[in-house]
């Protein structure tokens, strides 16, 4: 091997002063082929860049995503829109992440297992690929903080900390009815990231059986007309993968009246 030259030491020295010392290795394995096709400074230098910015913005992203909260690491390119053929053309649109710039709102309804979570974590990692901020986390967990935040006092610094995050993932709403004072709350963190930031919220009611969940009609009706007012509302349809892979085509009807025992 070669001792190095004044000009690998100083490259050296400058990405590290950058805090860039991929462009060691980048710069120097470059610099043949550069010489072989003949390019331009200004295409060697180019390439070089691009290569520093492509693996910082891939770092950047998994930072990202591993601090979201994600339950697992799901792609919109896994997803299977063979099952939910209707939103693929809404999905593909919302993939961009432009929702984001406009602080508007995605909802997901449909009965469980129809894949709401994984569009939902698929759009978080899309934005976490794209350069922003993402946090995810259930619709119990997510009031349990809120109320944490509530009895120590801290609930508008709370709020105030949500806000820099552009997109917030609140998965299972509806799955558990809230006291009161955990509706309040609910409403609250809606009502600060209106036309502020941008929420993804999954769910398996309509949002006409909402008032049973948040234990009032007018909280309900409040928090849906400032989620619905700048959103893209997408209904999941079918039955449960989790179901068709175990060979069963839909679970029990639940009988509400009791039937005489058969003679």
């Amino acid at each position: 091997m070669a001792a190095p030259t004044d000009a690998d030491k100083q490259i050296r020295y400058l990405a590290a002063a950058l805090k860039a010392p991929r462009i060691v290795e980048t710069a120097a394995r470059l610099a043949d082929q550069a010489r072989d096709a003949g390019w331009t400074f200004e295409d060697y230098l180019a390439a070089v860049l691009d290569r520093e910015v492509s693996a910082r913005n891939a770092s950047g992203a998994q930072l990202r995503i591993r601090a979201a909260g994600l339950p697992a690491v799901k792609t919109l390119e896994e997803f299977d829109f063979d099952t939910q053929p209707g939103v693929r053309p809404q999905i593909a649109a919302l993939a961009s992440c432009g929702f984001l710039h406009e602080a508007r709102n995605v909802v997901l309804l449909g009965p469980p297992g129809t894949g709401k979570t994984h569009l939902a974590t698929g759009l978080g990692v899309a934005a976490a690929r794209h350069g922003h901020r993402v946090l995810f986390a259930t619709a119990t967990d997510r009031v349990t903080r809120l109320t944490d935040a509530h009895r120590n006092a801290r609930l508008p610094a709370e709020l105030t900390r949500l806000r820099r995050y552009p997109l917030i993932i609140i998965d299972e709403v509806g799955y558990l009815p809230f006291e009161q004072d955990a509706a309040n709350l609910f409403f609250q963190l809606v009502s600060s990231r209106y036309e502020r930031a941008s929420l993804i919220l999954t769910s398996n009611l309509p949002f006409s059986s909402w008032g049973a969940v948040f234990g009032d009609q007018a909280v309900a009706a409040a928090m849906i007309d400032r989620i619905v007012h700048h959103a893209d509302v997408l209904t999941l349809k079918g039955a449960s993968y989790r179901l068709r892979s175990a060979g069963i085509d839909s679970l029990p009807s639940i009988r509400t009246t009791a039937e005489p025992p058969p003679a």
